[in-house]
């Protein structure tokens, strides 16, 4: 049978918090854990930072001039496609192929890149409150002045192509038939309140 140790003599013990006390150790106020909740705002924040940092995997991306920093760049022509993995073939062909109705929408040209960020939140919670399912966004496909290598892309494009995608109320977009504008507009396809897929 083992015997329990002899507990430590008073000169251990002021070594013992002296070692600790020159090691800069200071006694908890408390000793429960503060979990540090994180608000609404950066729960999202943060969900909206892992979406673009996956969809931007394994993609060479160009640092924008731009006050939101990195968005993969688009070509002008380029056909722009994106839809949630649990969205029905069906619905996403009928949305490439315009059967859609859109019920609103939203023309980007001449803004910047942030009043244009600012117009589109406002749109999209605006048709998202009125219930609409589909919506236009005309971005356009002009070229700007922020280069990629050699060449320049069109800035409102490629921030709308990457901020859709980041928005959970947004199922899908892709671009809208020619005699809606084309590769330079996208039909969004929005999720009503309390839609579940």
């Amino acid at each position: 049978m083992s015997r329990r140790p002899d507990p430590p003599d008073d000169d251990e013990i002021n070594l013992f918090r002296q070692a600790l006390n020159e090691a800069g150790v200071r006694r908890l106020e408390s000793n429960r854990a503060d979990p540090g909740k994180p608000t609404q705002r950066r729960r999202a924040a943060a969900l909206a930072e892992r979406r673009a940092a996956a969809i931007a995997a394994d993609t060479q991306q160009a640092v924008s001039r731009t006050s939101d920093g990195r968005v993969e760049p688009v070509r002008p022509s380029e056909f722009l496609d994106f839809a949630v993995v649990d969205l029905p073939y069906r619905t996403h062909a009928q949305l490439k192929r315009g059967g859609i109705h859109w019920e609103a929408g939203l023309d980007l040209h001449g803004y910047s890149v942030d009043e244009a960020r600012g117009e589109l939140e406002s749109f999209l919670a605006e048709a998202r409150s009125r219930r609409m399912r589909c919506v236009l966004v005309v971005h356009g496909k002009s070229r700007a002045s922020v280069h990629t290598g050699t060449s320049e892309f069109p800035v409102i494009k490629s921030h709308v192509n990457a901020w859709l995608r980041e928005w959970p109320s947004v199922l899908a977009f892709c671009s809208a038939r020619e005699l809606d504008g084309g590769t330079g507009a996208v039909y969004v396809l929005l999720r009503r309140r309390g839609e579940t897929m």
